[in-house]
């Protein structure tokens, strides 16, 4: 029985030998970081340097795609050596930082979307007042909490990982997670699961929950209102209800990994559910949000011909 502080690395046990085929992964998953590193720091930028972005809905998603560069590269580069390595150890130091980065990461992206919904639900419902609900002030403060509860909450996480009593040393994933990591526990680790569980779940559903109470005032609102406020509604509000979708199924997914047996599914399928989750959202809110925000697009549009010129 270790002190997981004793354990020096942990084994990815979910890599398996593919020979030179390693080489065209390495190339996929490079390509696939390449694209979201380069497309989300394009965004950032267009919302940086064009003051008529600077509105509530465009900084909310500016911090959207920051979580997206962090998310990737708490995974990415990691993945990427790897793939090309043929013993799969990773130190415990490292395998703390990518849990940490990884539940942080899933954290402040659907506190993200939670305050969206709400920046929507003002702009809907009381658009005579939302100039003064939504202030700068306000702005900065939801954004601030969307990093720094996550930031702080997953600390205590890392903090009952690391000192947990183990009796092995190999997670079956191709990445590190905290519940990998309870797993290995050689006690039942009430404390972390319960921890974990109350601070996934609040964090989630809570979210969840918060985005439902405002789309349903936004549906009744919609209802009741002109064709144009409903013009307005789904133009507005169909990406980030499609975001929401995309990254709930990839958690599901990942839920699901986690907590059940699922030796019976092949391999190929649980590394993709695994993986699903961190790569769904970098890929796929940049383009969802980049085709359907016309000022985005046109704006986006004029830098990118005003650099190639």
């Amino acid at each position: 029985m270790l002190n997981s502080s004793q354990v020096s690395y942990f084994t990815l046990a979910a890599y398996f030998d593919t020979g030179n085929l390693k080489y065209f992964n390495f190339m996929i998953v490079l390509f696939l970081y390449i694209f979201i590193v380069s497309v989300n720091i394009l965004l950032i930028v267009v919302i940086c340097m064009n003051r008529s972005l600077h509105e509530p809905m465009y900084l909310f998603l500016c911090s959207l795609f920051v979580n997206e560069l962090y998310g990737s590269t708490g995974l990415f580069p990691f993945l990427l050596f790897q793939i090309l390595s043929d013993i799969h150890t990773v130190s415990a130091s490292l395998c703390f930082l990518q849990i940490y980065c990884v539940h942080t990461y899933g954290a402040i992206e659907y506190l993200n979307l939670a305050i969206m919904s709400y920046d929507r639900y003002l702009a809907i419902c009381y658009p005579l007042q939302y100039n003064t609900r939504m202030t700068s002030k306000k702005i900065a403060k939801l954004i601030a909490g969307t990093w720094l509860y996550p930031l702080l909450a997953c600390i205590v996480i890392i903090y009952l990982n690391s000192y947990s009593q183990l009796c092995g040393n190999t997670i079956y994933k191709v990445y590190c997670d905290s519940h990998s990591v309870v797993k290995l526990s050689c006690s039942h680790a009430h404390v972390t699961n319960i921890y974990g569980l109350i601070a996934s779940f609040g964090t989630i559903f809570g979210a969840l929950i918060f985005i439902l109470f405002t789309y349903m005032k936004i549906l009744l609102v919609c209802f009741s209102g002109s064709k144009q406020t409903r013009q307005k509604a789904v133009s507005t509000c169909t990406p980030h209800l499609a975001s929401i979708f995309n990254f709930s199924v990839g958690a599901s997914f990942e839920l699901i990994q986690s907590r059940f047996n699922m030796k019976s599914v092949p391999n190929m399928l649980r590394i993709f559910l695994s993986l699903y989750w961190l790569t769904c959202q970098p890929l796929f809110n940049p383009v969802m949000y980049g085709l359907k925000m016309s000022k985005i697009r046109v704006i986006g549009k004029s830098l990118m011909s005003n650099v190639g010129s």
